[in-house]
């Protein structure tokens, strides 16, 4: 399928000649991304995971814009990456829902994106995921709380898409845990089942094996109830304020064990506090991230440290714009392309 070029007009800001902190498997950096994808090499990303920031929607007299604005804006970032990605690589998006400004009726972002993604840029939908926070506060306050038209919203969509159809995935990578019935089930089947034919006209049998856990679905369950780890006590330590919308680390966690594997490259190009890169570091994957927002950047760098009086000097030298080596010098080269 052909790839259509978009034309979004942007604000393009200089690509800094070196990551603002690096690891010995990877490194971050405080650049527009779409001046810092094209250095990434052709086909080397095997995985790019990801949460842009959500779209703000505003009506206008003229009609409402700032949606098909943010669809465009987002594409362009979805263009530049995908001929950096493998051809078994995936590119993974958490997009999260909203409702237009001043009515109780949703927006249709996300999906508006994956078509045009597939439509026009030729990416495939792998299969649609969906993340379930527990912990998600009711809101907007309006239809949910106060006038109580509207339900409690917990989960968003999350694309897995590839740059084509055949993407590497392995789902023995993150089974799940066997309930305490299946357990039961698996130690004496005969105590436990009686071997039948299913209305569907499937017929299940009394031969179960033991393969290490449950197959998982596409619905994750995973708090994001952050409150007192090493990144917001180091930031609270360093007098700098946290991220407001981070990643819980369990959703890069699944979807790198998912789609990678052990010394694979794993991109993040709105890395926020950076969760994705410290997650790929502890799995053993190479990483490259990439923020626009230079305090974002170096209060990120908390993730990897292991003594928080570290934090406040550590975070000035990055603000400074001075690299600052936190493990080692990257296996991968800075600039990859």
């Amino acid at each position: 399928m052909p790839v259509t070029a978009l034309k979004v007009p942007i604000e393009r800001m200089p690509l800094p000649e070196r990551p603002a902190y690096a690891t010995a498997l990877g490194a971050a950096w405080q650049a527009d991304s779409l001046e810092w994808l094209p250095t990434l090499a052709a086909g080397s990303v095997d995985l790019a995971i990801t949460s842009p920031p959500f779209a703000l929607l505003r009506q206008k007299e003229y009609g409402n814009r700032i949606e098909t604005e943010y669809v465009d804006w987002l594409l362009g970032f979805a263009e530049a990456l995908r001929p950096k990605l493998a051809d078994t690589g995936s590119f993974v998006i958490d997009l999260g829902g909203a409702y237009q400004r001043g009515t109780p009726t949703r927006t249709l972002v996300q999906w508006r994106f994956l078509l045009r993604a597939v439509d026009d840029l030729g990416y495939f939908l792998a299969q649609e995921t969906y993340w379930a926070n527990p912990g998600k506060l009711p809101t907007p306050i309006e239809w949910v709380n106060k006038r109580k038209i509207r339900l409690k919203d917990p989960v968003n969509t999350v694309w897995w898409l590839s740059k084509t159809e055949w993407p590497k995935a392995d789902t023995t990578h993150v089974l799940q845990p066997y309930s305490e019935r299946m357990k039961k089930l698996l130690m004496d089947p005969a105590a436990y089942y009686t071997p039948k034919k299913r209305p569907s006209h499937h017929d299940i049998g009394d031969r179960f094996s033991d393969n290490g856990g449950a197959l998982p679905s596409h619905l994750l369950t995973i708090s994001n109830t952050e409150s007192n780890s090493a990144y917001l006590r180091a930031c609270k330590a360093a007098g700098v304020a946290a991220h407001p919308a981070r990643f819980p680390a369990g959703l890069p966690e699944f979807f790198i064990k998912l789609l990678t594997d052990p010394g694979d490259l794993v991109v993040d190009f709105f890395a926020g506090s950076n969760t994705t890169g410290s997650v790929a570091d502890r799995l053993g994957r190479h990483w490259q991230t990439c923020e626009l927002d230079p305090e974002y950047v170096a209060g990120s760098s908390f993730r990897f440290l292991t003594d928080e009086d570290d934090a406040r000097t550590i975070y000035d030298e990055i603000i400074a714009g001075r690299t600052v080596d936190l493990g080692g010098r990257p296996t991968l080269s800075f600039g990859l392309g």
